[in-house]
């Protein structure tokens, strides 16, 4: 696949409506592509589906989305009626990135039933079946074990037929291996410890990252091609040409595209080789502290 790279930013909050509006016009301006807010309960961050709404208002090309809207916090029925409504005002400019909801904190704070990765899985599973079939037209009738649709055609239709794009991020086989089924965009990262605490440490390193992307490969067999793959960006740190680098600033994942190292044309031609030899595109700077310094990489690549 020869794709052009697409860069999205992850963006948490604001102290402000005026100053959220801000972010979303200068990541625009930079050329990122999409701007990406979390979901979780708990933590300083907005609420999904209405800060994505203002940042599509705010601009005119950005595409806005959710790393991730955790599913098991609301009913597919909901989310599609809303995810439709936001892709229509927005133009088609929605990426809807969807995952089970995986931080335990979220649940016991909320007093959520959290339950093992393969029930969400298979949860998340049939929720996606309810998403395309509401989106469709018609009446729509689902009977899983987690949902119960009868008879349901839902309005406003989502601009951009058949569906919004979405996104499924993961480093398990079974969610990377749902994401190959039904993804536009795959997210490559670790697998999340079955506890809910966190990244599962044992899921590191280079040769796991490559067995993923083999697993996607294999798993979306015939559709492999309409797939964007990426990942996203945790640890940055550019120095400039004759700088020392440090051995502490490494770490397990720093041969992965998870860890960009070095001077600014050892980042980009780094990018450009995950890119031509393994496929990936699409690349999240996970954390808005480091937007100053990687918006210079996304000027050069961003398009080509």
């Amino acid at each position: 696949m020869d794709r052009p790279f697409r860069f999205a930013a992850v963006i948490r909050e604001a102290e402000s409506a005026r100053a959220w509006a801000g972010k979303a016009r200068r990541l625009e301006d930079s050329g990122f592509d999409v701007l990406l807010v979390p979901d979780h309960l708990v933590g300083p961050r907005f609420a999904p589906i209405a800060a994505i709404t203002a940042a599509a208002c705010a601009t005119s090309r950005l595409r806005v989305g959710t790393l991730v809207v955790a599913n098991d916090f609301r009913h597919p029925a909901v989310l599609a009626k809303e995810a439709a409504t936001v892709d229509l005002l927005s133009e088609g400019r929605l990426e809807l990135g969807l995952g089970t909801g995986w931080m335990a904190a979220d649940y016991a704070c909320a007093g959520l039933a959290f339950e093992p990765p393969g029930v969400r899985v298979d949860r998340l599973a049939e929720a996606i079946a309810v998403l395309k079939g509401l989106w469709a037209d018609g009446p729509f009738t689902f009977h899983g074990e987690h949902y119960r649709i009868t008879g349901l055609e839902q309005w406003p239709k989502p601009s951009r037929r058949p569906h919004p794009r979405l996104l499924l991020g993961g480093g398990g086989p079974r969610m990377l291996g749902l994401a190959a089924r039904e993804a536009d965009v795959i997210n490559l990262g670790m697998r999340v410890r079955a506890d809910g605490t966190g990244p599962d440490g044992t899921d590191g390193g280079l040769d796991a990252f490559l067995a993923k992307i083999d697993l996607v490969r294999r798993a979306a067999a015939g559709r492999y091609d309409r797939i964007e793959l990426g990942t996203s960006v945790q640890q940055l740190g550019i120095r400039k040409q004759d700088e020392p680098w440090s051995a502490a600033d490494s770490s397990r994942q720093d041969r992965t595209p998870q860890v960009l190292l070095g001077t600014h044309q050892d980042i980009v031609d780094k990018l450009r080789y995950w890119r031509d030899t393994h496929d990936l595109s699409y690349f999240v700077l996970h954390h808005e502290r480091d937007l100053d310094a990687f918006i210079p990489v996304v000027e050069e690549l961003a398009g080509h």
